[in-house]
């Protein structure tokens, strides 16, 4: 466990395993300990990073946060990270809220970036109903202010995810509920939630590095939203998507059969 200084912020990171880098990026947990199950499956194969991002859990702000450059400095804590560890480019493997983070170091910095697996992005900005869906968001975020954040989390979840997902998370929440996950989700309801859904994709600055990105979708959520903006940008860069393990977190759900999954479609890439 170790601690890398960046500007504004201290990141709390774990590297296990050896082979090829393999950076984690967490969504909106914010914290790598969400990949924990899948990283014992990946670290026979891999050098696999995880961390917490920063203003989550063991990755403090040192000043106020700055909501203005909050997906540059994200983006930039990662390429400070792969910087740190190798001199050459590393996999990244993102899901939901970090697969916009991932995209932004690949288009901000490419010559870190070798291969890139974005899991289910909340890009609703590429969706014909966006506006219902950030309304959507925006429904949640009142909610939390003015009812607080369990019944937040529950509009949230209800609205997006499938049964099992819904079984997993509310399981996580019991284990782990104390005064760190209580701010965690504050931080993410006032700072990412309806903030990087509106992030707008810059398709021609990723079709310039198609031949790097793995579209990832999960085979039980191919009805729900965190499927869809896959499928359309699936569409815009003439890809496809490759179909993991259970739904938007089937890295939790089925960690041994999503890492497989993971490593053939890193292997056939």
């Amino acid at each position: 466990m170790s601690i890398l200084k960046v500007p504004g912020a201290q990141l709390f990171y774990e590297v296990s395993g050896s082979g090829p880098l393999l950076i984690l990026i967490p969504g909106a947990s914010g914290i790598g300990e969400s990949f924990r199950p899948l990283t014992h499956h990946l670290i026979p194969q891999y050098q696999v990073v995880i961390y917490d991002r920063r203003g989550f859990f063991s990755s403090p702000l040192d000043g106020p946060a700055d909501p203005v450059h909050r997906l540059e400095t994200d983006a930039d804590d990662v390429r400070r990270l792969i910087e740190s560890l190798s001199d050459q480019p590393a996999i990244v493997f993102d899901s939901s809220s970090g697969v916009i983070v991932a995209l932004e170091v690949l288009i901000c910095a490419p010559e870190r970036v070798q291969t890139l697996v974005a899991h289910e992005p909340p890009a609703v900005f590429l969706l014909p109903d966006a506006a219902s869906w950030l309304a959507f968001f925006d429904g949640v975020y009142e909610t939390y202010r003015e009812d607080g954040i369990p019944k937040a989390m529950q509009q949230f979840a209800s609205g997006i995810l499938g049964s099992v997902d819904l079984q997993v998370l509310e399981q996580v929440r019991r284990e782990h509920i104390n005064a760190s996950i209580v701010s965690k989700t504050r931080y993410w309801m006032e700072y990412e939630l309806r903030q990087y859904p509106r992030v707008q994709l810059d398709l021609v600055a990723l079709a310039a590095h198609a031949e790097r990105i793995l579209l990832g979708g999960g085979y039980d959520s191919q009805d729900q939203l965190p499927y869809q903006p896959n499928q359309v940008l699936a569409e815009q860069l003439d890809f496809r998507v490759v179909d993991f393990p259970g739904g938007h977190l089937g890295f939790l759900s089925y960690p041994a059969s999503f890492a497989k999954a993971l490593m053939d479609a890193l292997k056939d890439f």
